[in-house]
């Protein structure tokens, strides 16, 4: 790793150390000297690290004394008792409050634990500017000019060599780019349904889709998503039995909002299923990307020797959201999927797609991603540790090895609506639980997103948070 960024990997063993409860609230930290020759790095670069922990709020420094675990730190429990949903095909019923958490999106008048995504200073603005401008000044008429319908061939032939790394061997030819991922949803959707068809969700699954199967005319039945496991194959083959479902939306690694990561053995039984059941799958994979784990967890799509997987991604949530670049590898539905988006938008926009085709192709993309991925981690790690010291009893969060949200359980009776109103009273985003399904379940549910440098006005935010849950207790 880069000497630089050193002090990144020295905080990180530090805050593990607090998660496992190896180190205890008010327990010394290890001495500078100790640290420097254990994790073999310099005086200097463990210094920064218990520097930077200090300014989050985890520890705290003692005069001629050293560092100690904050005090008032504690881990909130995992949310255990997953809701079940009733097994029936219902229509979509949350259009007006998801439209009212949607105004949030682009606000800088709310603190950002509403949005989902990277925060601007974590993305590579800088770099893709002058990219941009070089794609422009070198082929200024192909810069304004029309994409092929499918794409910029060189961005497709770069994501396809990027999802060897997930096991998706993939030709340019079989990749569609698309405005968005929610414009790749729109169209594997689109495909493969009419009004009235009934689509099978995990449940929670991103309010997104269920605004999207609303606008469509379609029912979704609802099967359970565990925080921790993700989808169970027997829930999938028990609808698939009852009810006529058209095609599967599942989003197997790190699920908006519960943060779940459906586990491999689930995975192969799931497909299997599938295949002898020869219904399609979209798979949403926006989240896969952002793993805090050594390895990059695997895709349904990976397994899919029939065609039947729609695989949906994008750049959005780790290298720039306003570009509005996804893809599409919609296996046997290509036909249908390139006619319905030749008659939605022809074609994306060129110079976002050049511009992310030159990123890809000079390697900054790997790079980018490692830096990405620890930084979003002590994020994350940071909010779930001041979560404990700011809520009240009764709150439960998870505790995610990927994505980009905390899916906080309050106590009883707290009502996760009023919650959401009384926060953005206070100048806060969050999101409330109810947005996550068309029926009534999560209503003592919020999610917050973890998507920026930890500083004090997050801080606060947490704490007003905390305050208002108390009171609402």
């Amino acid at each position: 790793m880069e000497e630089r960024h050193r002090y990144k990997e020295v905080g990180r063993h530090i805050t593990a150390l607090i998660d496992s409860a190896a180190l205890l609230p008010g327990e010394r930290l290890p001495s500078l000297r100790a640290l420097s020759r254990q994790l073999r790095v310099s005086i200097a670069t463990v210094t920064q690290a218990y520097l930077e922990l200090e300014k989050t709020g985890i520890v705290e420094a003692r005069p001629r004394s050293g560092y100690y675990v904050r005090q008032a730190l504690r881990r909130l429990p995992r949310p255990e008792s997953v809701p079940r949903p009733q097994l029936e095909p219902i229509a979509g019923n949350r259009s007006r409050l998801i439209q009212t958490v949607l105004g949030a999106v682009g606000s800088s008048d709310l603190l950002p634990l509403g949005v989902t995504g990277a925060a601007p200073e974590l993305l590579p603005g800088k770099l893709l500017a002058k990219l941009m401008a070089a794609e422009c000044r070198g082929a200024p008429e192909a810069a304004i000019g029309y994409e092929q319908i499918a794409g910029h061939i060189e961005l497709r032939r770069q994501i396809a060599l990027y999802l060897l790394g997930s096991g998706i061997a993939a030709r340019p030819e079989e990749i569609i780019v698309t405005t968005g991922a929610m414009e790749a949803l729109y169209i594997a959707i689109r495909a493969l349904t009419r009004p009235g068809d009934t689509v099978l969700i995990q449940s929670p699954t991103y309010y997104c889709f269920l605004q999207l199967l609303e606008s469509c005319g379609l029912r979704a039945v609802e099967i359970p998503s565990h925080p921790r496991t993700g989808v169970h194959p027997d829930d999938l083959r028990q609808a698939l039995k009852r009810f006529d479902i058209r095609a599967c939306l599942l989003a197997p690694n790190f699920n908006n909002p519960d943060g779940s990561l459906t586990c491999e053995e689930a995975r192969a039984e799931i497909m299997a299923i599938l295949e002898e059941e020869e219904v399609p799958l979209i798979e949403d994979d926006v989240y896969g990307d952002v793993h805090f784990g050594p390895r990059r967890p695997g895709t349904l799509k990976a397994r899919d020797r029939r065609g039947l997987v729609l695989y949906c991604n994008s750049f959005s949530k780790t290298i720039a959201p306003g570009f509005r670049v996804g893809y599409l590898l919609p296996g046997r539905f290509f036909p249908k999927a390139l006619e319905i988006k030749s008659t939605t938008n022809v074609t994306s926009a060129t110079p976002t797609q050049r511009a992310l085709a030159a990123y890809l192709r000079q390697g900054h993309f790997e790079r980018h991603l490692r830096r990405l991925r620890q930084t979003m981690e002590a994020q994350m790690r940071t909010l779930q540790l001041h979560l404990g010291c700011h809520f009240p009893a009764g709150t439960r969060v998870t505790q995610p090895e990927g994505g980009g949200a905390l899916w906080v359980e309050l106590p009883p009776g707290v009502d996760g609506v009023e919650y959401f109103y009384r926060a953005r009273a206070e100048g806060i985003g969050v999101v409330p639980g109810s947005v996550f399904s068309t029926q009534d379940r999560f209503g003592n549910y919020v999610r917050l997103s973890c998507n920026g440098l930890w500083n004090e006005d997050l801080a606060r935010g947490v704490e007003t948070l905390g305050r208002i849950a108390a009171e609402m207790a």
